[in-house]
């Protein structure tokens, strides 16, 4: 018996059950950590897929849209295009600033034939639109061999349809949104609230008129007086920018500058619009089907937010407002 445990204790020396645990932790901590390692791996290696992929569908829309690239043309006559999408707001692609960039690009080309400018916009700023109005009426003096043209997709109201007035012809479809050719200011008035609530307003003021339409006060009629005149003033010069642009082409509906939008088909029974077509059935009357893209682009970043952005806004807006939202 006592050779029986001496040969135990030999194959199975004090404290090799506890190494073994030891060495199993180990080796299965190790495990552990490469299969970690291995996650990680597979992870940032489909991250930096995704990051292609996204780069290059980006990159690929900008080229493989129809248009080329800006100042890429290959020396055959060509359609300029400049795109005015969204609201008309300083600092936004849709600003002044940009679209004058794109204009004055397209204008200078030795190679371009005429020029459409493609407005897909509710309107926005009365300042930054009558901005490019003007540049645009400047320009075509200036360079009065190159055509101008408005295309309109979805809708071209307000200061969208102030732009377009610039152009020597204006082409929409049958259910383009055209005209809303108004002013609009929009508030609140909380003062019934206020009341009921036991809500005390405090207002002090340097200038008799400083609180001017403040949403916590009574509305008082010389202040209302005074915005109403200063809305018809501003209404008055897009009146005017439109008669400039259209001429003797628009009718004498009494309802033409109330403030209504109006169809594609509407729009040009009323002479708001010339014709239906598009950017390319506008190149092709001008002969010149190669169609080079002088809208300035944001950078990289900016772009892929953009259209990652406009994507939920449009599904948003849809499901809150329906097709359309006019300013």
């Amino acid at each position: 018996m006592a050779d029986i445990d001496k040969q135990s204790t030999q194959a199975n020396p004090p404290g090799s059950g506890q190494r073994d645990a030891v060495v199993e932790k180990l080796v299965f901590a190790a495990l552990r950590e490469q299969t970690r390692a291995r996650r990680w791996r597979v992870f940032f290696m489909l991250f930096f897929i995704v990051y292609l992929t996204v780069i290059t569908i980006v990159l690929m829309s900008d080229t493989q849209d129809g248009y080329g690239v800006a100042g890429k043309a290959d020396g055959e006559k060509h359609t300029a295009v400049v795109r005015l999408s969204g609201l008309i707001t300083d600092g936004e692609s849709a600003g002044a600033d940009n679209v004058f960039s794109g204009l004055k690009k397209a204008f200078k080309h030795d190679d371009t034939a005429g020029i459409v400018i493609e407005i897909n916009s509710p309107g926005g700023s009365p300042v930054q639109a009558g901005y490019i109005f003007d540049e645009i009426m400047r320009l075509k003096e200036k360079h009065p061999s190159i055509p101008v043209y408005a295309v309109v997709s979805d809708i071209a109201a307000s200061g969208g349809y102030y732009v377009a007035a610039a152009a020597d012809k204006i082409y929409v479809s049958k259910s383009s949104l055209v005209g809303s050719i108004g002013v609009r200011l929009d508030g609140f008035g909380f003062v019934g609230l206020m009341e009921k609530l036991g809500v005390e307003r405090r207002l002090l003021t340097a200038g008799e008129n400083k609180g001017i339409f403040d949403p916590f006060l009574p509305e008082k009629e010389k202040e209302k007086a005074h915005l109403q005149n200063m809305l018809d003033q501003v209404h008055g010069h897009f009146i005017d920018a439109v008669k400039q642009g259209r001429g003797d082409r628009l009718s004498d509906n009494p309802d033409l500058f109330s403030g209504l939008i109006w169809s594609g088909e509407q729009s040009i029974q009323l002479g708001l619009a010339d014709d239906y077509g598009t950017t390319q059935t506008v190149a092709r009357e001008l002969e010149a089907e190669d169609i080079v893209d002088f809208t300035p682009k944001t950078d990289l970043l900016d772009r892929i937010a953009d259209r990652i952005g406009a994507s939920a806004g449009r599904h948003i807006s849809e499901q809150l407002f329906g097709s359309f939202s006019v300013n």
